[in-house]
């Protein structure tokens, strides 16, 4: 916040002497334009920031409609299509599948997969082990060893329309306890040890042992533990070999990051617990002027009312307010929003000063912790720092960074610390994409309230959209401890949300074509959904604004046809050491069991498709490419 002129009178006492400072090279605080984008020219319309694969369209797999207007063109794709679907994999490859699935669908292997595979790796030998893995659960969902290794299946798949985004996946195989123990060391900064309960932390965004092993009830993220500043730093470098075996694989392709893995989460919790009660407190002040329950962005506290209530709760006096407020060229229209409220966390000398937060009671600006130590304010700036290198280095090889979202106690930092690298680096084109959550009860706001400052700042809105990988955890979580659920009701609620947030950016697209979305869905009804907005709205996909995201090893039926289409469509692609993956494995065929169990649509295309090759006599079928 830009406390410089408020903080004595919100603190009641603060003599620290605050001095500006870059926030990773980049202002932190918001600066207020236009809330109209300026409307881009005809021919500056189409980004071209993503290289399509080319083929001569194939009537059986997509149509098109062309109007006068080469932008009202109507598509519409087959994914019944299994020839089409299927034509980038042999027949064994195909059998491969069938098999790997219905393993996945059987309960006693998917729930002892783990102790199975450690058995097989004792009888078989680690050679005959990592063979038949990688003619099973290794060779379905992980592209290779290495990023030498995957570059065959990468090129493969580029050439039948599927880009890639790299993800390198491999994890500690830690215990429970392990787990356990190496987060509440992360999590617990040094004040707490010496004075526990002595702080003004809210349990949810406190360390707990029970809920320590953040791996519990996840089916499809990798997680990270905090082991020490040098293993951060070899997160960083292996990101940074990902980015650049994405620039050398393949022409704007997508590399993926986690912020758990750069530095310690003590300061994602921490940061993450300013942030939202910064916005209680104006969802606070809002409520006072009668503006509680309304859409995030259409709260606008009128100025005068608003400096009337900071001096009653004693903040400081009217003038010291109205000084501070149009000093901050905050006000000037005669409201503040809440992205103008935002826009007060601000940079400072110290990053542990961002950790002040209101209280209600007493109008004082009250520090989140009683102190930090010199080691903890350096850790802070480490994480900062290794972000800025991944984004320059994304930015240099001509790659794009995902940032992949993670526990709703850590989402709120690492969303800000996102849009922060987005207002830097997505000036020209989008470089960093964010992930929003749909399960999130708030993900409709968060993904407005962003869309809107990229609006007001003239920076391009990237996004990947997810239905969620942390439901079971975060709900027995916020049950045990005792805070609200995060998380929407139930499926179909989330379904809406999903829905919801993606007609919104697709409307943005259509205005200002200055967003772009990765659909990252295996729902086949969200797919075809997104088509249908898209030809309603005349978005073509050669535009790429729209992309689809589905994971190596599942969905082919619809990543392919998408991709032969002119889609952007991406496989999320792991690689690492057969041993060093099995946490990911794992998990995976834990999520397919409920795949699999839901639908048996793919096995029946892929059933389909090897009786059509039997009877055409394709049995022996090799992609060409």
């Amino acid at each position: 916040m830009s406390y410089a002129k408020i903080a004595p009178a919100f603190a009641r006492a603060s003599s620290d002497k605050l001095v500006r400072m870059r926030f990773a090279q980049e202002r932190l605080r918001s600066t207020v334009a236009s809330t109209q984008r300026q409307e881009l020219k005809a021919d500056d319309s189409v980004d071209q920031t993503c290289t399509m694969v080319e083929r001569p369209v194939d009537v059986d797999l997509i149509s098109q409609t062309k109007n006068v207007d080469n932008r009202k063109a109507k598509i519409s794709i087959d994914f019944e299509n299994t020839q089409e679907a299927y034509k980038s994999k042999n027949t064994l490859e195909l059998m491969r599948s069938l098999l790997v699935f219905k393993l996945c669908a059987i309960d006693f292997l998917v729930d002892k997969n783990k102790e199975l595979m450690d058995l097989s790796k004792k009888v078989l030998g680690q050679r005959l082990f990592e063979k038949m893995m990688k003619m099973t659960f290794y060779g379905q969902f992980v592209a290779g060893e290495d990023h030498h290794a995957i570059k065959p299946l990468i090129s493969k798949n580029q050439a039948f329309g599927v880009g890639s985004v790299l993800d390198y996946s491999v994890e500690e195989d830690l215990t429970q306890e392990e787990a356990e123990k190496k987060e509440m060391d992360a999590c617990v900064s040094a004040a707490e040890k010496e004075s526990p309960g002595k702080d003004h932390r809210e349990k949810k965004y406190k360390a707990h042992r029970r809920f320590g092993d953040r791996r519990g009830g996840v089916i499809s993220a990798r997680t990270y533990f905090y082991a020490d500043e040098a293993k951060c730093d070899q997160h960083m470098e292996t990101f940074l070999n990902c980015i650049r075996a994405s620039g050398g694989a393949a022409v704007d392709g997508f590399s993926a990051i986690k912020m758990t893995a750069l530095g310690r989460p003590q300061f994602l919790l921490q940061f993450s617990e300013v942030l939202v009660k910064w916005r209680r407190f104006f969802n606070f002040l809002a409520a006072q002027q009668g503006k509680d329950g309304m859409a995030a962005l259409e709260q606008k506290l009128e100025l005068e009312q608003l400096q009337d209530s900071l001096t009653q709760l004693g903040v400081g006096t009217k003038s010291d307010i109205e000084s501070w407020l149009t000093g901050e060229k905050l006000g000037s229209s005669g409201t503040i929003d809440l992205l103008d409220w935002n826009s007060l966390i601000n940079d400072r000398t110290k990053i542990s000063n961002l950790l002040v937060i209101p209280n209600i009671e007493n109008g004082h600006l009250e520090p989140l912790l009683d102190k930090f130590t010199e080691e903890e304010e350096k850790q802070m700036k480490r994480m900062l720092q290794r972000m800025d290198v991944l984004a320059k280095h994304a930015m240099e090889h001509g790659v794009r960074l995902m940032v992949d979202a993670e526990q709703t106690y850590f989402q709120p930092a690492i969303s800000r610390l996102t849009l922060e690298m987005q207002r830097k680096f997505n000036r020209e084109k989008p470089i960093i994409f964010n992930t929003y959550q749909c399960y999130l009860k708030e993900a409709y706001d968060n993904v407005s309230v962003d869309v809107e400052l990229s609006r007001r700042e003239g920076w391009y809105f990237g996004a990947k959209l997810v239905r969620g990988a942390y439901m079971y955890q975060e709900r027995t979580r916020a049950a045990e401890i005792g805070y609200e659920d995060p998380i929407n009701p139930d499926y179909e609620a989330t379904n809406r949300m999903y829905h919801k947030c993606l007609e919104f950016l697709l409307e943005e697209i259509d205005l200002y074509r200055n967003a772009n979305i990765m659909v990252a869905s295996h729902n086949e009804d969200t797919v075809k959904f997104t088509l249908e907005k898209m030809n309603q709205m005349g978005l073509l996909p050669q535009e790429n604004k729209v992309y689809f995201g589905q994971l190596l090893g599942m969905c082919d039926q619809v990543s392919f046809p998408l991709g032969q289409a002119g889609f952007p469509v991406y496989k999320y692609v792991p690689y690492g050491p057969v041993n060093e993956v099995i946490p990911y494995l794992s998990r995976r065929a834990l999520e397919n069991r409920g795949f699999m169990k839901g639908s048996q649509r793919e096995r029946n295309l892929l059933w389909k498709e090897l009786k059509r090759r039997l009877v055409s006599g394709q049995i022996r079928y090799q992609p060409t490419y």
